[in-house]
């Protein structure tokens, strides 16, 4: 990470939205064919989705899970590495990470045009709902609201949760990134789909374009597709795809399908960003005198 760079041309984004197999090796390979897909369509920066080497093993908390952890940098790192120094791409690696014994994050590791790896962002918010119990698994992430250089601008990587958070959005802009990634893993208990399935799939889009407007800035959320059931006896979990590339002003300029894997390819242009930002310059009408309330839990009438 260094300083503000200045403005560059516009470049291509590419979201690999996955269904991944219970085969790791099956879907690093397959992440591999799809990156290469990515960059035969024009992009510069690729993205995978949340834990794109397994199934979403957070349905259920079972120890033996935690063999799937890797370190940082490992096997991912390096194959993908090697993609983008061949294909001179940027490649966005969300893992489960195992930092030391009994220390693991769900990380996504940045990794620049030379196969080496750019810096780290470890997940700052963690769920624990029913079939999502990422707190068994996950620490909290201790890197904080990071943006990345790269050589087409400045770029921030969140994880899933995070997507409903302003703040995170508000700090990863603030520290000059131009397009906020999403790797993500979101989708439906079966037995809700019918009676909410719209409304909840229409409000993670509808916050993360309000983010994209808020901040002036480009998101881009990269979701995987199709029901995974780790335990037979369970109902799973849908996960909706509709992974989609938004502007500055909040337009989905590229979408993908809501089930099956696909390469979506958009093209982000910071002059764009420029000509939102001087429309509506919510950067500057900022009353950074008048928040700190914002770091407290809640604010308790006095």
């Amino acid at each position: 990470m260094s300083g503000q760079s200045p403005p560059r041309g516009a470049y291509g984004v590419g979201l690999v939205q996955m269904t991944p197999t219970p085969d790791a090796r099956e879907n690093l390979d397959r992440a591999i064919h799809l990156v290469r897909e990515a960059a035969a369509g024009g992009a510069a920066v690729v993205c995978l989705p949340e834990l794109f080497r397994t199934r979403y093993f957070c349905q259920s908390e079972d120890a033996e899970t935690f063999n799937l952890a890797e370190s940082i940098p490992g096997p991912s790192t390096q194959a993908l590495g090697e993609v983008a120094r061949q294909k001179k791409l940027t490649v966005i690696v969300p893992l489960f990470e195992k930092r030391a014994p009994g220390l693991y994050h769900n990380s996504a590791a940045v990794v620049g045009m030379d196969g080496e790896i750019i810096g780290i962002y470890r997940k700052m918010h963690i769920p624990d709902d029913p079939g999502y119990y990422e707190k068994f698994y996950f620490t909290p992430g201790d890197l904080g609201f990071l943006s990345f250089d790269t050589p087409v601008g400045r770029i921030g990587t969140l994880i899933c949760w995070a997507q409903w958070y302003p703040e995170a959005a508000r700090l990863t802009a603030l520290r000059g990134a131009g397009i906020l990634f999403y790797p993500t893993a979101i989708g439906w208990h079966p037995r809700d789909k019918a009676t909410h399935g719209a409304q909840q799939r229409d409000a993670w889009m509808t916050v993360q374009r309000g983010h994209a407007i808020a901040n002036g800035v480009y998101v881009a959320a990269v979701n995987r597709a199709g029901l995974e059931k780790p335990d037979p006896k369970g109902a799973g979990i849908e996960f909706w795809g509709g992974t989609f590339l938004s502007d500055p002003f909040g337009v989905v300029i590229a979408s993908a399908k809501t089930d099956g894997e696909e390469v979506v390819i958009g093209q982000v242009d910071p002059a764009r960003i420029e000509e939102v930002r001087r429309g509506w310059p919510f950067l500057r009408d900022r009353r950074i005198d008048a928040y700190s309330g914002i770091d407290k839990r809640f604010i308790d009438n006095e």
